[in-house]
Protein backbone atom coordinates (compact mmCIF):
# COMPACT_ATOMS: atom_id res chain seq x y z
CA UNK A 1 0.00 0.00 0.00
CA UNK A 2 0.90 3.53 -0.79
CA UNK A 3 -0.23 7.03 -0.26
CA UNK A 4 1.25 10.18 -1.63
CA UNK A 5 1.38 13.72 -0.47
CA UNK A 6 1.88 16.20 -3.69
CA UNK A 7 4.80 18.95 -2.61
CA UNK A 8 6.60 21.69 -5.04
CA UNK A 9 8.67 21.13 -7.82
CA UNK A 10 11.77 22.69 -6.28
CA UNK A 11 11.37 20.58 -2.64
CA UNK A 12 13.17 17.77 -2.10
CA UNK A 13 11.25 14.05 -3.05
CA UNK A 14 11.04 11.51 -0.13
CA UNK A 15 9.78 7.98 0.59
CA UNK A 16 9.65 6.70 3.76
CA UNK A 17 8.79 2.82 4.04
CA UNK A 18 7.66 1.00 7.39
CA UNK A 19 8.54 -2.94 7.14
CA UNK A 20 6.23 -3.69 10.02
CA UNK A 21 3.66 -2.30 8.43
CA UNK A 22 2.56 -5.93 6.44
CA UNK A 23 -0.48 -4.51 4.48
CA UNK A 24 -1.13 -7.97 2.27
CA UNK A 25 -0.04 -10.84 0.69
CA UNK A 26 0.64 -10.85 -2.51
CA UNK A 27 -0.73 -13.63 -4.24
CA UNK A 28 2.00 -15.21 -6.55
CA UNK A 29 -0.28 -15.93 -9.18
CA UNK A 30 0.11 -12.15 -9.98
CA UNK A 31 3.17 -13.38 -12.35
CA UNK A 32 0.97 -15.68 -14.77
CA UNK A 33 0.70 -15.99 -18.27
CA UNK A 34 -1.00 -16.22 -21.31
CA UNK A 35 -1.56 -18.26 -24.40
CA UNK A 36 -3.70 -17.63 -27.36
CA UNK A 37 -3.74 -19.35 -30.83
CA UNK A 38 -2.90 -16.15 -32.45
CA UNK A 39 0.39 -15.11 -34.60
CA UNK A 40 3.16 -17.07 -33.61
CA UNK A 41 2.41 -17.92 -29.83
CA UNK A 42 1.57 -21.05 -30.34
CA UNK A 43 3.14 -22.34 -33.51
CA UNK A 44 6.89 -21.05 -33.44
CA UNK A 45 6.45 -19.84 -30.27
CA UNK A 46 6.24 -21.99 -27.46
CA UNK A 47 5.53 -25.34 -29.89
CA UNK A 48 7.66 -25.52 -33.24
CA UNK A 49 8.57 -29.35 -33.83
CA UNK A 50 11.30 -30.13 -36.32
CA UNK A 51 12.94 -27.18 -34.59
CA UNK A 52 16.64 -27.48 -33.34
CA UNK A 53 15.91 -25.55 -30.35
CA UNK A 54 12.66 -27.74 -29.49
CA UNK A 55 12.52 -30.81 -27.99
CA UNK A 56 12.51 -33.89 -30.29
CA UNK A 57 9.73 -35.74 -28.58
CA UNK A 58 7.51 -33.58 -27.55
CA UNK A 59 7.90 -30.17 -29.84
CA UNK A 60 8.11 -27.71 -26.99
CA UNK A 61 11.04 -24.83 -27.36
CA UNK A 62 13.68 -25.64 -24.80
CA UNK A 63 14.50 -21.63 -24.92
CA UNK A 64 11.40 -20.41 -24.32
CA UNK A 65 10.52 -22.84 -21.51
CA UNK A 66 14.34 -21.95 -20.07
CA UNK A 67 13.03 -18.18 -20.23
CA UNK A 68 9.87 -18.75 -18.52
CA UNK A 69 11.10 -20.68 -15.80
CA UNK A 70 13.35 -17.61 -15.23
CA UNK A 71 10.29 -15.89 -14.52
CA UNK A 72 9.14 -19.09 -12.34
CA UNK A 73 5.52 -18.09 -14.08
CA UNK A 74 3.09 -19.42 -11.67
CA UNK A 75 -0.43 -19.92 -14.00
CA UNK A 76 -1.29 -19.87 -18.11
CA UNK A 77 -4.11 -19.21 -19.37
CA UNK A 78 -5.31 -20.99 -22.43
CA UNK A 79 -6.82 -21.40 -25.48
CA UNK A 80 -8.11 -17.73 -25.52
CA UNK A 81 -8.79 -14.72 -25.87
CA UNK A 82 -11.17 -13.93 -28.67
CA UNK A 83 -9.94 -17.35 -30.20
CA UNK A 84 -11.81 -19.87 -27.83
CA UNK A 85 -15.30 -17.93 -28.79
CA UNK A 86 -15.01 -20.60 -31.52
CA UNK A 87 -12.85 -23.12 -30.54
CA UNK A 88 -13.55 -26.77 -30.00
CA UNK A 89 -11.48 -28.57 -27.59
CA UNK A 90 -12.04 -32.16 -28.92
CA UNK A 91 -10.93 -30.93 -32.60
CA UNK A 92 -7.25 -30.81 -30.47
CA UNK A 93 -6.91 -34.57 -29.07
CA UNK A 94 -6.23 -37.98 -30.31
CA UNK A 95 -3.76 -38.71 -32.91
CA UNK A 96 -2.76 -35.55 -34.78
CA UNK A 97 -2.69 -37.13 -38.02
CA UNK A 98 -7.27 -37.54 -37.44
CA UNK A 99 -7.61 -33.87 -36.19
CA UNK A 100 -9.48 -31.31 -38.53
CA UNK A 101 -8.06 -27.99 -39.94
CA UNK A 102 -10.58 -25.22 -39.40
CA UNK A 103 -11.36 -21.46 -40.21
CA UNK A 104 -10.50 -19.57 -37.22
CA UNK A 105 -12.49 -16.59 -37.48
CA UNK A 106 -11.42 -14.43 -34.09
CA UNK A 107 -7.93 -13.76 -36.01
CA UNK A 108 -9.12 -15.01 -39.83
CA UNK A 109 -6.62 -17.36 -39.75
CA UNK A 110 -6.95 -21.22 -40.21
CA UNK A 111 -6.67 -23.64 -36.83
CA UNK A 112 -4.71 -27.24 -37.67
CA UNK A 113 -5.26 -28.23 -34.12
CA UNK A 114 -1.86 -30.06 -34.04
CA UNK A 115 -1.21 -28.03 -30.44
CA UNK A 116 -4.49 -28.94 -27.76
CA UNK A 117 -6.00 -30.08 -24.53
CA UNK A 118 -3.12 -32.59 -23.35
CA UNK A 119 0.04 -30.61 -25.17
CA UNK A 120 -1.03 -27.57 -23.47
CA UNK A 121 -1.59 -29.36 -20.01
CA UNK A 122 1.86 -31.44 -20.63
CA UNK A 123 3.87 -27.87 -21.30
CA UNK A 124 2.51 -27.03 -18.01
CA UNK A 125 4.20 -29.34 -16.57
CA UNK A 126 7.39 -29.39 -17.64
CA UNK A 127 7.27 -26.02 -16.99
CA UNK A 128 5.79 -26.19 -13.70
CA UNK A 129 2.89 -24.08 -13.85
CA UNK A 130 -1.00 -24.52 -13.27
CA UNK A 131 -3.02 -24.61 -15.89
CA UNK A 132 -5.93 -22.05 -16.72
CA UNK A 133 -8.27 -23.51 -19.59
CA UNK A 134 -11.24 -20.84 -20.45
CA UNK A 135 -14.49 -22.13 -21.68
CA UNK A 136 -16.22 -21.40 -25.06
CA UNK A 137 -19.49 -19.48 -23.86
CA UNK A 138 -19.83 -18.72 -27.51
CA UNK A 139 -20.67 -21.31 -30.07
CA UNK A 140 -19.97 -23.29 -27.39
CA UNK A 141 -22.26 -26.01 -25.14
CA UNK A 142 -22.19 -26.87 -21.37
CA UNK A 143 -22.31 -30.32 -22.39
CA UNK A 144 -18.79 -29.98 -24.13
CA UNK A 145 -18.01 -27.44 -20.94
CA UNK A 146 -18.58 -30.62 -19.05
CA UNK A 147 -17.23 -33.18 -20.96
CA UNK A 148 -14.07 -30.68 -20.96
CA UNK A 149 -13.64 -30.67 -17.48
CA UNK A 150 -14.30 -34.44 -17.29
CA UNK A 151 -11.73 -35.38 -19.92
CA UNK A 152 -9.13 -32.81 -17.51
CA UNK A 153 -10.32 -33.63 -13.86
CA UNK A 154 -11.89 -37.15 -14.49
CA UNK A 155 -10.96 -40.06 -12.51
CA UNK A 156 -13.87 -42.75 -12.16
CA UNK A 157 -14.38 -45.29 -14.97
CA UNK A 158 -16.34 -42.47 -17.24
CA UNK A 159 -16.62 -42.22 -20.53
CA UNK A 160 -14.30 -38.73 -21.12
CA UNK A 161 -11.76 -39.48 -18.05
CA UNK A 162 -11.74 -43.25 -20.19
CA UNK A 163 -10.87 -41.29 -23.45
CA UNK A 164 -7.92 -39.17 -21.73
CA UNK A 165 -6.64 -42.61 -20.84
CA UNK A 166 -6.79 -43.91 -24.41
CA UNK A 167 -4.54 -41.10 -25.53
CA UNK A 168 -2.47 -41.60 -22.81
CA UNK A 169 -2.76 -39.65 -19.96
CA UNK A 170 -3.52 -42.25 -16.81
CA UNK A 171 -4.17 -39.65 -14.41
CA UNK A 172 -6.56 -36.62 -13.94
CA UNK A 173 -4.70 -33.28 -14.64
CA UNK A 174 -6.48 -31.57 -12.34
CA UNK A 175 -7.16 -28.53 -13.85
CA UNK A 176 -8.44 -26.27 -11.05
CA UNK A 177 -8.70 -22.70 -12.77
CA UNK A 178 -11.68 -22.27 -15.30
CA UNK A 179 -13.15 -18.98 -17.16
CA UNK A 180 -16.48 -18.82 -17.56
CA UNK A 181 -15.98 -17.30 -21.35
CA UNK A 182 -14.41 -14.12 -22.19
CA UNK A 183 -15.13 -10.73 -23.24
CA UNK A 184 -18.57 -12.19 -24.45
CA UNK A 185 -20.15 -8.52 -24.28
CA UNK A 186 -17.77 -7.16 -27.32
CA UNK A 187 -18.80 -6.69 -30.76
CA UNK A 188 -16.04 -8.45 -31.97
CA UNK A 189 -17.45 -11.86 -30.28
CA UNK A 190 -18.97 -14.92 -32.13
CA UNK A 191 -22.14 -14.70 -29.97
CA UNK A 192 -22.37 -11.68 -28.21
CA UNK A 193 -24.83 -11.38 -25.46
CA UNK A 194 -25.94 -8.94 -23.31
CA UNK A 195 -25.11 -9.27 -19.35
CA UNK A 196 -28.57 -10.33 -18.29
CA UNK A 197 -28.33 -13.18 -20.96
CA UNK A 198 -24.52 -13.96 -19.62
CA UNK A 199 -25.39 -13.93 -16.01
CA UNK A 200 -28.63 -16.41 -16.73
CA UNK A 201 -26.51 -19.23 -18.75
CA UNK A 202 -23.70 -18.48 -16.27
CA UNK A 203 -25.43 -19.48 -13.36
CA UNK A 204 -26.91 -22.25 -15.05
CA UNK A 205 -23.18 -23.58 -16.40
CA UNK A 206 -21.48 -22.87 -12.99
CA UNK A 207 -24.33 -24.94 -11.33
CA UNK A 208 -23.33 -28.19 -13.05
CA UNK A 209 -19.75 -27.48 -13.64
CA UNK A 210 -19.30 -27.51 -9.21
CA UNK A 211 -21.51 -30.95 -9.55
CA UNK A 212 -19.11 -32.33 -11.72
CA UNK A 213 -16.18 -31.03 -9.37
CA UNK A 214 -16.15 -28.90 -6.61
CA UNK A 215 -13.04 -28.10 -6.67
CA UNK A 216 -12.69 -26.08 -9.14
CA UNK A 217 -12.66 -22.54 -9.20
CA UNK A 218 -14.57 -20.42 -11.71
CA UNK A 219 -13.91 -17.22 -13.23
CA UNK A 220 -16.11 -14.60 -14.11
CA UNK A 221 -15.92 -12.63 -16.92
CA UNK A 222 -16.16 -8.91 -16.51
CA UNK A 223 -15.17 -6.15 -18.44
CA UNK A 224 -13.04 -3.28 -17.40
CA UNK A 225 -14.08 -3.49 -13.19
CA UNK A 226 -16.28 -0.09 -13.69
CA UNK A 227 -19.51 -1.20 -16.03
CA UNK A 228 -22.76 -1.65 -15.42
CA UNK A 229 -22.05 -4.54 -16.67
CA UNK A 230 -19.85 -5.72 -14.25
CA UNK A 231 -21.68 -4.79 -11.76
CA UNK A 232 -24.78 -6.65 -13.06
CA UNK A 233 -22.87 -10.32 -13.35
CA UNK A 234 -21.38 -10.22 -10.01
CA UNK A 235 -24.42 -9.24 -8.04
CA UNK A 236 -26.35 -12.11 -10.13
CA UNK A 237 -23.58 -14.42 -10.39
CA UNK A 238 -21.52 -14.08 -6.77
CA UNK A 239 -22.74 -17.21 -5.34
CA UNK A 240 -20.56 -19.57 -7.57
CA UNK A 241 -17.56 -17.45 -8.34
CA UNK A 242 -13.83 -17.38 -7.15
CA UNK A 243 -12.65 -14.31 -9.28
CA UNK A 244 -13.78 -11.70 -11.59
CA UNK A 245 -12.10 -11.50 -15.06
CA UNK A 246 -10.81 -7.67 -15.85
CA UNK A 247 -9.16 -6.64 -18.78
CA UNK A 248 -7.41 -3.50 -19.96
CA UNK A 249 -4.65 -2.61 -22.20
CA UNK A 250 -2.90 0.71 -22.10
CA UNK A 251 -1.06 2.63 -24.71
CA UNK A 252 -0.82 6.43 -25.59
CA UNK A 253 0.37 6.08 -29.20
CA UNK A 254 4.49 7.30 -28.36
CA UNK A 255 3.32 9.86 -26.13
CA UNK A 256 5.76 8.71 -22.88
CA UNK A 257 4.18 10.38 -19.76
CA UNK A 258 0.42 9.46 -20.62
CA UNK A 259 1.63 5.84 -21.36
CA UNK A 260 3.74 5.66 -18.21
CA UNK A 261 0.67 6.92 -16.27
CA UNK A 262 -2.02 4.84 -18.17
CA UNK A 263 -1.95 2.17 -15.79
CA UNK A 264 -3.39 4.58 -13.07
CA UNK A 265 -6.60 3.77 -14.48
CA UNK A 266 -6.07 -0.23 -13.91
CA UNK A 267 -5.47 1.05 -10.18
CA UNK A 268 -8.95 2.77 -9.81
CA UNK A 269 -10.50 -0.24 -11.63
CA UNK A 270 -9.22 -3.04 -8.95
CA UNK A 271 -10.66 -0.69 -6.09
CA UNK A 272 -14.07 0.26 -8.21
CA UNK A 273 -14.23 -4.01 -8.69
CA UNK A 274 -13.48 -4.64 -5.51
CA UNK A 275 -16.28 -2.71 -3.93
CA UNK A 276 -18.81 -4.09 -6.43
CA UNK A 277 -17.48 -7.23 -4.87
CA UNK A 278 -18.39 -6.09 -1.47
CA UNK A 279 -21.91 -4.89 -2.12
CA UNK A 280 -22.40 -7.63 -3.93
CA UNK A 281 -21.34 -10.27 -1.22
CA UNK A 282 -23.57 -8.09 1.29
CA UNK A 283 -26.51 -7.96 -1.07
CA UNK A 284 -26.36 -11.77 -2.06
CA UNK A 285 -26.15 -12.47 1.89
CA UNK A 286 -22.50 -14.32 1.27
CA UNK A 287 -21.33 -15.60 4.98
CA UNK A 288 -18.28 -15.02 6.31
CA UNK A 289 -16.48 -18.18 6.50
CA UNK A 290 -16.88 -18.48 2.29
CA UNK A 291 -13.52 -17.09 0.96
CA UNK A 292 -13.73 -13.53 -0.31
CA UNK A 293 -13.64 -13.30 -4.42
CA UNK A 294 -10.81 -11.41 -5.72
CA UNK A 295 -10.08 -10.06 -8.70
CA UNK A 296 -8.51 -11.65 -12.26
CA UNK A 297 -6.61 -9.24 -14.26
CA UNK A 298 -6.04 -12.20 -16.83
CA UNK A 299 -5.08 -9.61 -19.49
CA UNK A 300 -3.37 -7.13 -19.07
CA UNK A 301 -0.42 -5.09 -21.23
CA UNK A 302 1.01 -2.20 -22.92
CA UNK A 303 -0.46 -2.57 -26.42
CA UNK A 304 -1.49 -0.13 -29.43
CA UNK A 305 -3.20 -1.96 -31.75
CA UNK A 306 -2.16 0.15 -34.51
CA UNK A 307 1.19 -0.66 -33.93
CA UNK A 308 0.61 -4.25 -33.72
CA UNK A 309 -2.51 -5.33 -35.59
CA UNK A 310 -4.45 -9.06 -33.82
CA UNK A 311 -4.88 -9.89 -37.52
CA UNK A 312 -0.86 -9.20 -38.41
CA UNK A 313 -0.05 -11.63 -35.71
CA UNK A 314 -0.09 -8.71 -33.32
CA UNK A 315 4.40 -8.49 -32.95
CA UNK A 316 5.20 -5.23 -30.99
CA UNK A 317 9.06 -4.06 -30.31
CA UNK A 318 8.47 -2.38 -27.19
CA UNK A 319 10.19 1.23 -26.30
CA UNK A 320 11.59 1.97 -22.74
CA UNK A 321 8.21 4.15 -22.14
CA UNK A 322 6.82 0.42 -22.41
CA UNK A 323 9.27 -0.75 -19.73
CA UNK A 324 8.48 1.36 -17.69
CA UNK A 325 4.98 1.57 -18.06
CA UNK A 326 4.80 -2.21 -17.56
CA UNK A 327 6.86 -1.54 -14.29
CA UNK A 328 3.69 0.84 -12.99
CA UNK A 329 1.31 -2.02 -13.76
CA UNK A 330 2.91 -4.36 -11.68
CA UNK A 331 3.73 -1.71 -8.54
CA UNK A 332 -0.38 -1.31 -9.01
CA UNK A 333 -0.32 -5.26 -8.74
CA UNK A 334 2.16 -5.04 -5.41
CA UNK A 335 0.09 -1.86 -3.72
CA UNK A 336 -3.46 -3.43 -4.56
CA UNK A 337 -2.71 -7.30 -3.12
CA UNK A 338 -5.52 -7.62 -1.34
CA UNK A 339 -7.74 -7.46 -4.08
CA UNK A 340 -5.69 -9.32 -7.05
CA UNK A 341 -5.80 -13.28 -7.16
CA UNK A 342 -4.13 -13.41 -10.34
CA UNK A 343 -2.86 -11.37 -13.25
CA UNK A 344 -1.79 -13.10 -16.63
CA UNK A 345 0.22 -10.75 -19.08
CA UNK A 346 -0.74 -11.05 -22.83
CA UNK A 347 0.98 -12.72 -23.91
CA UNK A 348 3.78 -14.98 -22.75
CA UNK A 349 5.51 -15.49 -26.34
CA UNK A 350 5.59 -13.33 -29.60
CA UNK A 351 2.11 -12.35 -29.28
CA UNK A 352 2.97 -8.06 -27.96
CA UNK A 353 5.03 -10.30 -25.66
CA UNK A 354 8.38 -9.65 -23.82
CA UNK A 355 9.75 -12.46 -25.25
CA UNK A 356 10.69 -12.96 -29.20
CA UNK A 357 11.14 -16.35 -30.97
CA UNK A 358 13.16 -16.64 -34.03
CA UNK A 359 14.95 -19.50 -36.22
CA UNK A 360 17.73 -19.24 -34.25
CA UNK A 361 16.80 -18.40 -30.63
CA UNK A 362 15.05 -15.66 -28.47
CA UNK A 363 15.40 -12.43 -27.63
CA UNK A 364 13.96 -10.18 -25.15
CA UNK A 365 12.21 -6.85 -25.30
CA UNK A 366 12.44 -3.72 -22.99
CA UNK A 367 9.55 -5.32 -20.88
CA UNK A 368 11.36 -8.16 -19.97
CA UNK A 369 13.53 -6.82 -17.78
CA UNK A 370 10.78 -5.33 -14.94
CA UNK A 371 9.08 -7.99 -15.31
CA UNK A 372 12.12 -10.01 -14.70
CA UNK A 373 12.42 -8.05 -11.59
CA UNK A 374 9.43 -8.85 -10.31
CA UNK A 375 8.95 -11.66 -10.54
CA UNK A 376 12.08 -12.47 -8.65
CA UNK A 377 12.03 -10.12 -6.00
CA UNK A 378 8.57 -8.79 -5.49
CA UNK A 379 7.00 -11.31 -3.29
CA UNK A 380 5.91 -11.93 0.30
CA UNK A 381 3.54 -9.14 1.36
CA UNK A 382 3.00 -5.70 0.42
CA UNK A 383 4.29 -3.31 2.97
CA UNK A 384 3.36 0.31 3.57
CA UNK A 385 5.25 3.83 1.94
CA UNK A 386 4.50 6.99 1.87
CA UNK A 387 5.62 8.86 -1.03
CA UNK A 388 6.44 12.85 -1.23
CA UNK A 389 6.98 13.99 -4.96
CA UNK A 390 6.23 16.21 -7.25
CA UNK A 391 3.46 15.11 -9.69
CA UNK A 392 2.59 15.22 -13.39
CA UNK A 393 -0.15 17.40 -14.11
CA UNK A 394 -0.96 16.89 -18.13
CA UNK A 395 -3.39 14.88 -20.08
CA UNK A 396 -3.92 11.42 -19.23
CA UNK A 397 -5.09 8.29 -21.32
CA UNK A 398 -8.02 7.63 -20.26
CA UNK A 399 -9.06 11.37 -20.18
CA UNK A 400 -10.95 10.43 -17.05
CA UNK A 401 -7.58 9.60 -14.61
CA UNK A 402 -7.56 13.16 -14.07
CA UNK A 403 -11.50 13.22 -13.79
CA UNK A 404 -11.54 11.76 -10.57
CA UNK A 405 -8.31 12.44 -8.89
CA UNK A 406 -6.00 9.59 -9.61
CA UNK A 407 -2.45 10.72 -8.59
CA UNK A 408 -0.19 10.56 -10.97
CA UNK A 409 3.66 11.40 -8.86
CA UNK A 410 7.23 11.72 -10.98
CA UNK A 411 7.81 8.45 -8.49
CA UNK A 412 5.60 5.52 -9.10
CA UNK A 413 6.40 2.88 -6.07
CA UNK A 414 5.64 0.44 -4.25
CA UNK A 415 7.25 -2.27 -1.42
CA UNK A 416 7.16 -5.74 -0.15
CA UNK A 417 8.88 -8.17 2.37
CA UNK A 418 9.44 -11.67 1.20
CA UNK A 419 9.54 -14.85 3.68
CA UNK A 420 13.22 -14.92 3.96
CA UNK A 421 13.66 -11.25 5.33
CA UNK A 422 14.39 -9.30 1.92
CA UNK A 423 12.41 -6.14 1.25
CA UNK A 424 12.13 -4.81 -1.84
CA UNK A 425 11.16 -1.46 -3.21
CA UNK A 426 10.64 -0.59 -6.57
CA UNK A 427 10.61 3.58 -7.65
CA UNK A 428 10.19 4.35 -11.07
CA UNK A 429 10.36 7.32 -12.07
CA UNK A 430 8.54 8.72 -14.70
CA UNK A 431 10.08 12.14 -15.97
CA UNK A 432 11.56 11.98 -19.18
CA UNK A 433 14.08 14.84 -18.36
CA UNK A 434 14.92 14.63 -14.80
CA UNK A 435 16.62 12.82 -11.92
CA UNK A 436 15.42 13.32 -8.40
CA UNK A 437 17.65 12.84 -5.38
CA UNK A 438 15.31 11.60 -2.52
CA UNK A 439 15.78 11.37 0.94
CA UNK A 440 14.49 7.60 1.92
CA UNK A 441 13.28 6.58 5.34
CA UNK A 442 13.70 3.54 7.26
CA UNK A 443 16.76 2.58 6.38
CA UNK A 444 18.88 3.82 9.51
CA UNK A 445 20.10 0.01 10.59
CA UNK A 446 20.86 -0.94 6.77
CA UNK A 447 23.92 -0.84 5.55
CA UNK A 448 24.01 -2.82 2.73
CA UNK A 449 21.21 -1.99 -0.21
CA UNK A 450 21.79 -4.23 -3.69
CA UNK A 451 20.20 -2.01 -6.68
CA UNK A 452 19.30 -3.10 -9.63
CA UNK A 453 18.31 -0.40 -12.83
CA UNK A 454 16.42 -0.27 -15.93
CA UNK A 455 17.13 2.64 -17.95
CA UNK A 456 18.06 3.51 -21.23
CA UNK A 457 19.40 6.24 -23.87
CA UNK A 458 15.97 7.96 -24.37
CA UNK A 459 12.24 6.81 -24.01
CA UNK A 460 11.81 5.37 -27.61
CA UNK A 461 15.21 3.29 -27.74
CA UNK A 462 13.99 -0.48 -28.08
CA UNK A 463 15.69 -3.38 -28.21
CA UNK A 464 15.90 -6.02 -31.03
CA UNK A 465 17.13 -9.60 -32.18
CA UNK A 466 20.53 -9.08 -31.33
CA UNK A 467 20.32 -5.47 -30.12
CA UNK A 468 20.14 -5.26 -26.62
CA UNK A 469 20.08 -1.70 -25.11
CA UNK A 470 17.84 -1.81 -22.29
CA UNK A 471 18.30 -4.71 -19.61
CA UNK A 472 19.21 -5.08 -15.90
CA UNK A 473 22.44 -3.22 -14.44
CA UNK A 474 23.31 -4.33 -11.17
CA UNK A 475 25.25 -2.20 -8.09
CA UNK A 476 25.44 -1.58 -4.55
CA UNK A 477 24.38 1.41 -2.33
CA UNK A 478 25.42 1.99 1.74
CA UNK A 479 22.04 3.98 2.75
CA UNK A 480 23.89 7.09 3.46
CA UNK A 481 22.33 10.22 2.33
CA UNK A 482 20.24 10.60 -0.67
CA UNK A 483 19.38 7.88 -3.66
CA UNK A 484 19.31 9.57 -7.22
CA UNK A 485 16.94 8.06 -9.16
CA UNK A 486 17.96 8.59 -12.66
CA UNK A 487 15.54 9.91 -15.37
CA UNK A 488 13.25 7.52 -17.34
CA UNK A 489 14.56 4.77 -14.81
CA UNK A 490 13.01 1.81 -13.12
CA UNK A 491 14.98 1.24 -9.64
CA UNK A 492 14.36 -1.93 -7.34
CA UNK A 493 16.00 -1.26 -3.96
CA UNK A 494 16.55 -4.28 -2.30
CA UNK A 495 17.88 -5.06 1.43
CA UNK A 496 18.10 -7.58 4.61
CA UNK A 497 15.48 -6.59 7.09
CA UNK A 498 16.03 -6.29 10.78
CA UNK A 499 13.13 -7.88 12.31
CA UNK A 500 11.64 -5.35 15.05
CA UNK A 501 8.72 -7.16 15.93
CA UNK A 502 5.43 -5.45 15.21
CA UNK A 503 5.33 -2.23 15.17
CA UNK A 504 9.32 -2.37 14.76
CA UNK A 505 11.78 0.32 16.07
CA UNK A 506 10.15 3.72 16.93
CA UNK A 507 13.42 5.23 16.07
CA UNK A 508 14.05 3.52 12.84
CA UNK A 509 10.07 4.29 12.06
CA UNK A 510 10.52 7.80 10.67
CA UNK A 511 7.23 8.33 8.69
CA UNK A 512 7.47 12.36 9.82
CA UNK A 513 8.67 14.22 7.02
CA UNK A 514 12.15 15.76 8.37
Amino acid sequence: MTTFTKIPEDQTPCISIDVSRRVAKINPNIYGGFTEHIGRCIYGGLYEPGSTLSDKKTGFRKDVLAALKELKVPVVRYPGGNFVATYHWMDGIGPREKRPTRPELAWRDTETNQFGTDEFLQWCEVLGTQPYLCLNMGTGTLDEALAWVEYCNGSGDTHYANLRRRHGREKPYNVKYWGLGNEVWGDWQIEQISKEVYATKTVQWAKALKKLDGSIELILCGISGHTSWDHHVLMECIPWISMHSVHIYTSANHRHLPNVTAPRSAERSIQITSGLIDLARIERGIPPWVPRQTICFDEWNVWDSGRANPERGAEEQYTLSDALAVGAWLNIFIRQAKDVGMACIAQSVNVISPLMTTKKGIWKQTTWWPLLLFCKYMRGETVGVHVWSGCYEGETEPWWIRSISCETPWLDVSACVDEDGWAGMVVINIHPEKSFKTDIKGLKKVREVKVFTVTGSDVEVRNGDGVENVKVKESCWDAEGKFTFGKHSLTLLRWKVVDFGIGGDREDQEWERI
